[in-house]
């Protein structure tokens, strides 16, 4: 899935995504690191993965989105 990146804390490695019909949806430390990102700009566009559905849905990886 894309989106695009919204907010980020280089403290926590956290932050937020926008998907693609402006639903912002956060991401832990975990799910950054896990993309392998040294840090992260808003607007930039990024893939996720995710899991759960709705109220649930927790990104697990944020990492740029290549061709």
């Amino acid at each position: 899935m894309q989106a695009t990146a919204y907010t980020y804390d280089p403290e926590t490695r956290s932050g937020q995504v926008l998907l693609d019909d402006g639903t912002p949806v956060p991401y832990d430390g975990a799910a950054f690191d896990a993309g392998g990102l040294r840090l992260l700009r808003p607007g930039q566009r990024v893939r996720i993965e995710t899991e759960g559905h709705g109220d649930a849905l927790r990104i697990t990886l944020v990492t740029l989105q290549t061709l």
